[in-house]
């Protein structure tokens, strides 16, 4: 099943940039990354940090869970960074390339109040999943696709055929661990139709989300990862079906021409209360 917050649309943003920045507290997404690595020039990063946080500091970003993502803790700026980050208004700290629980547990030395976020974006990162996802701190995955499949040589393309292993792998451990999985990114962000065949791949895959890399990215993901109006009657009625079963002493019932049992009502209880969450979403 998927987690209990939303996470349909999560859009990077540079930490460097005010413009950005302010844009993105009007943006209709349920999660901002704030980016302090790939997005940030290198003669950029020390003042970066200085911008994140006082721009997070000034609040205004309401629901939208807010994570930023550090530079790698072996490269110059990432400690530094997860100091500063210690001390920003944010939700979770994203550690790019996570390839161990050590990994993780060497970030919650320096921020050990705080939920991490992992890339898996390297073959050991992917094969150590299950670690990694079982680490208590751990709290989502992000796909980070484009380096993975520069790792392995690999296609991006098309129906991703080549990078299937690999996102299952990192599924499968996000789920035996209670945790999010976030699909990889789109790179040609105007190609609307690409986006939305990706988007409904990682749907039918499992993945809570979509990582997004413009704001016009936005609304595709949002409505391919929310549930249909006709998924969502189908729900209520599994769920009067089989409570109207139960009290003449049954355990299944039939909708459609279909049996539902329990755990059809745990799958119809989920759908229920994702599409509460959105419309909880919309008006704050």
């Amino acid at each position: 099943m998927g987690v209990d917050f939303l996470c349909r649309s999560v859009l990077y943003i540079p930490g460097s940039k005010e413009r950005a920045l302010e844009k993105a507290r009007s943006l209709p997404v349920d999660v901002i990354i704030f980016d302090l690595e790939d997005a940030v020039a290198p003669d950029e990063k020390v003042a970066a940090r200085q911008t994140l946080a006082a721009e997070l500091a000034k609040g205004g970003y309401r629901r939208r869970k807010r994570i930023v993502r550090i530079n790698g803790l072996t490269s110059p700026w990432g400690r530094d960074d997860a100091k500063a980050v210690a001390d920003m208004a944010c939700d979770a700290v994203l550690l790019p390339k996570t390839e161990t629980a050590a990994d993780v547990s060497e970030v919650t030395e320096v921020l050990p109040d705080l939920a991490v976020w992992c890339m898996l974006e390297t073959p050991r990162g992917v094969l150590n999943a299950l670690e990694i996802a079982d680490h208590p701190a751990v709290e989502g995955f992000v796909m980070g696709t484009n380096d993975l499949a520069k790792d392995i040589g690999c296609a991006t393309g098309g129906d991703r055929l080549a990078l299937m292993t690999s996102l299952q792998m990192c599924l499968l451990a996000a789920r035996s661990a209670g945790v999010a999985c976030v699909d990889g990114v789109y790179n040609a962000f105007k190609d609307e139709a690409g986006l939305e065949a990706e988007c409904q791949q990682g749907l039918a895959l499992g993945m809570d989300g979509k990582t997004l890399i413009h704001p016009a990215q936005i609304d595709i993901a949002n409505r391919v990862f929310a549930p249909t109006e006709a998924q969502i009657d189908l729900a209520n009625r599994q769920i009067e079906a089989f409570e109207a079963a139960e009290a003449k002493g049954e355990g299944v019932a039939v909708v459609d021409g279909s049996i539902v049992e329990n755990l059809h009502i745990v799958t119809a209880r989920s759908v229920l209360a994702k599409a509460a969450a959105i419309r909880e979403s919309e008006v704050t």
